[in-house]
């Protein structure tokens, strides 16, 4: 009887397919754009003379491009399974093809659409572009099934692009011309024989040589010059002369702030390939300079500058990928970037030392108007460490040698001073002076040139006083033959020295020696070991070093969320990360427009003290840039980006305006969400107040005076400073505490005694916890429980 009925199931289901056969015979090349087509589709109008082109594959992260269809064929036929190719007599999946057309109105809605695709995280077989129409080949499986989805996006014909605004055409048509050479470039690797680079211009590159001379002096600076010769430069077609200037005309700090022409100029540089100039469009977009913020377009600008090798690109994209902007977060895509960018950074660290990287908070720095934050050193106190060094003070000369000579707190390098400090101090006999003439001399600097023999003396001296910076110096020259032979075992011997005494380049080059087997046996867990020691002091290479080996998995298991998160430590180490102190000074002298801009493009790259500092600006409303109607929304983004790096203040401040509104809609439980993270992950006692009180008045959950006061206590506990409000709160708490067991009260003291027929009830505020019970108040027994605390309010 069953194997009756499942024949005749069968027999209805291929009859009912049958028909549907023929009915569509009928209906000839009609179909519905979510049914199959037909077998043979009418091929789309294309004009004969052009070849079709696909858009790049790392445009939106497509497999490897297949041979470009023929127009007039359709979409193309998919490939068979790999069991089917490799004759593994594998049966192929049943293939389902759909259609979905969207006419276009204008070039600018063909830019969107494919922005869109980009930016989004389907995958695509092939993207094609016609002269008329873009087509996106989608395939996906479903069970047993391959679906192909053909998304054809028309273009009207080619008079129309004459109606198009001549404001947005050029950045338009350059952008899909640059997909077409990225395409080339990738498939072929002939771009550099089809699409020849502008020649070199030398006079260009002497203006521009000699503008960053003014720029990058010691003695005295000169913008408003070095500025001028970059417009002669930019005006010879230097691409890093003509990035210069846009980005001065978007901060209008150096020259006047024109966004307009700041624009034109990116695109002018994005039409020929520059991948700086595809960088400045992504920030312009991203930031929403002038423009509505588009996610999309700037991710789009983002990848081809990246894939151009602009390492600021490559360092935005690596934290859009870490933090999920607008794209779906990958590690390991994060990973990809920040690698790249954190591998130039240090190789130009092992060169030249690394710019003092200066994180100061505008927030913080508010709240301590006095200065007293010691982010920045107080013009007065080094005038008077300078009258004590002049005065033959020692301590006070190798302290100002090393401000000089590193940089930071305020203070720029200027290894001229830092060199006649060291004499002074050497003079005396000083080690540390020693140490740091032989370092000064070993890696040359503006002030002396690079001499191998003076290094080794000035090292040797500090090394037989004691000093671990001389010792790891000499350890430096033996393990490189550096003035003397190469000796792998006195150079382990001083860094042990070194490190002994805790010094950071010992531990370095311990974990050096011991990773690439010098004179030891090659031991990835001692490597590890040292490296841990030098990060934690800061050193750029230790903090390279560890990540290559969470990456890499090589002495630990492998772990891609910590060697992004080591990579991006040192990918913000860069050269770049000067803009953050350049911005606070601009800053501090009123201008904060132009502050606002450099945080802003400081937050693009994923630095989270910009994030917070231009979030401030917003909040605070100190910008003329944007309308008022949309400060608290800026604001709220960026305490949001800042928050999710795990800065416990942007936490706090992403609940406020949750709580209030601010920038959104009030929304009370997402606004305890906030706090509870703030609390349990961070620890901050502004948030655990703020939870106590919303558990006090039952704002976004349930009303429990008992959690209030935990909270409460918590805040106290954790800050001393907020034990003043949390004894008013107390207080508080503790008065209605009391009012709600009045209005509670007691209908009946004990059984058939006295009946308080209103609920008069009155204890005194003692606490419970203390064991203080409350007097007798009535004539007849207390009513049991009287002296615990209450339940739940209702």
């Amino acid at each position: 009887m069953k194997r009756k009925i499942n024949f005749l199931f069968f027999f209805v289901f291929a009859s009912v397919l049958a028909v549907r056969g023929e009915i569509a015979q009928q209906n000839g090349q009609q179909h519905h754009p979510h049914q199959s087509p037909p077998p043979n589709p009418e091929p789309l109008p294309k004009e004969p003379a052009q070849k079709p082109q696909a858009i790049p594959e790392a445009a939106a992260g497509i497999p490897p491009h297949r041979p470009v269809p023929d127009a007039a064929a359709g979409p193309p036929k998919p490939q068979q399974s790999s069991q089917a190719e490799g004759g593994g007599g594998g049966v192929q999946p049943e293939i389902q093809s759909q259609v979905k057309v969207h006419p276009m109105n204008s070039l600018s809605q063909l830019f969107d659409a494919i922005s869109a695709f980009v930016n989004s995280q389907r995958h695509f077989q092939d993207i094609i572009k016609y002269q008329d129409r873009v087509e996106l080949i989608e395939e996906r499986t479903e069970g047993d099934r391959r679906i192909l989805t053909s998304y054809v996006y028309t273009l009207p014909g080619e008079e129309r692009f004459r109606d198009v605004s001549s404001e947005r055409m050029p950045s338009l048509q350059s952008l899909l011309q640059l997909i077409e050479e990225e395409h080339d470039l990738l498939q072929e690797e002939k771009l550099a024989q089809q699409q020849p680079a502008l020649p070199a211009d030398p006079v260009a590159q002497e203006l521009f040589e000699k503008g960053i001379s003014f720029i990058n002096s010691t003695k005295i600076k000169d913008p408003v010059s070095a500025y001028q010769l970059f417009m002669q430069a930019a005006l010879r077609n230097h691409s890093e002369a003509q990035f210069r200037i846009a980005m001065a005309q978007l901060v209008g700090d150096y020259l006047p702030r024109n966004w307009t022409a700041a624009h034109l100029l990116l695109e002018e540089m994005a039409a020929r390939g520059d991948p700086k100039g595809q960088f400045g469009l992504a920030f312009i977009h991203g930031a929403g300079l002038g423009v509505n913020s588009s996610h999309a377009k700037a991710l789009v600008y983002l990848t081809f500058a990246a894939l151009g090798g602009e390492p600021l690109a490559q360092m935005a994209l690596g934290y859009r990928y870490w933090g999920s902007i607008g794209v779906y977060g990958t590690c390991e895509a994060a990973l990809t970037y920040y690698r790249q960018v954190a591998t130039a950074v240090a190789n130009d660290v092992a060169k030249t030392q690394g710019p003092a990287v200066q994180r100061i908070r505008l927030l913080e720095e508010a709240e301590n108007p006095s200065g007293s934050s010691g982010s920045v050193l107080d013009h007065d106190l080094i005038q008077y460490y300078q009258f004590l060094a002049d005065k033959g003070d020692v301590n006070a000369q190798v302290g100002l040698g090393q401000l000089y000579f590193q940089g930071g707190r305020g203070v720029e390098m200027d290894h001229e001073l830092a060199f006649n400090y060291f004499m002074d101090a050497a003079s005396a006999g000083n080690a540390n002076a020693l140490a740091h003439l032989g370092k000064m001399y070993s890696e040359g600097n503006p002030a002396v040139k690079q001499d191998n023999a003076t290094a080794l003396r000035y090292f040797t001296m500090a090394a037989e006083k004691g000093n671990p910076i001389g010792q790891a110096g000499l350890g430096m020259m033996y393990l490189h033959g550096k003035g003397v032979e190469k000796d792998y075992a006195k150079a382990f011997k001083y860094f042990s020295q070194a490190t002994e005494q805790g010094w950071v380049d010992g531990q370095l080059q311990l974990g050096i020696m011991y990773y690439n087997g010098l004179g030891v046996r090659r031991d990835y867990k001692m490597a590890v070991k040292y490296f841990n020691l030098a990060s934690q002091s800061g050193h750029v290479l230790a903090i390279f070093n560890l990540a290559q080996m969470h990456a890499t998995g090589t002495g630990v298991l492998r772990s891609c969320n910590t060697a992004v998160e080591l990579f991006k430590n040192v990918a913000e180490r860069g050269r770049w990360s000067s803009e953050l102190m350049r911005a606070f000074h601009l800053y501090s002298k009123g201008a904060t427009d132009a502050a606002l801009v450099l945080y802003a493009l400081l937050a693009e790259l994923g630095y989270e003290v910009a994030q917070s500092n231009a979030a401030y600006i917003f909040e605070q409303k100190q910008t003329s840039l944007f309308n008022e109607s949309e400060m608290f929304t800026r604001a709220l983004v960026n305490w949001n980006r800042a928050a999710a790096q795990g800065y416990h203040v942007a936490r706090v401040k992403v609940g406020d305006y949750y709580y209030y509104g601010h920038g959104t809609r009030i929304d009370f439980e997402t606004a305890a969400s906030h706090y509870r993270l703030a609390s349990d992950q961070l620890h901050n006692a502004q948030a655990m107040f703020n939870l106590g009180y919303m558990h006090e008045q039952g704002l976004g959950m349930k009303r429990d005076i008992h959690l209030a006061k935990r909270y409460y206590d918590l805040a106290s506990e954790t800050s001393p400073d907020a034990s003043v409000p949390v004894a008013l709160a107390l207080g508080k708490l503790a008065l209605y505490y009391s009012v709600e067991l009045v209005k509670r009260g007691v209908s009946e003291v004990s059984r058939g005694t006295v009946r308080l027929t209103s609920t008069i009830r009155v204890f005194p505020i003692v606490s419970y916890r203390a064991g203080i019970k409350h007097p007798d108040l009535t004539c007849g027994r207390l009513p049991r429980g009287w002296d615990q605390p209450p339940g739940p309010l209702p």
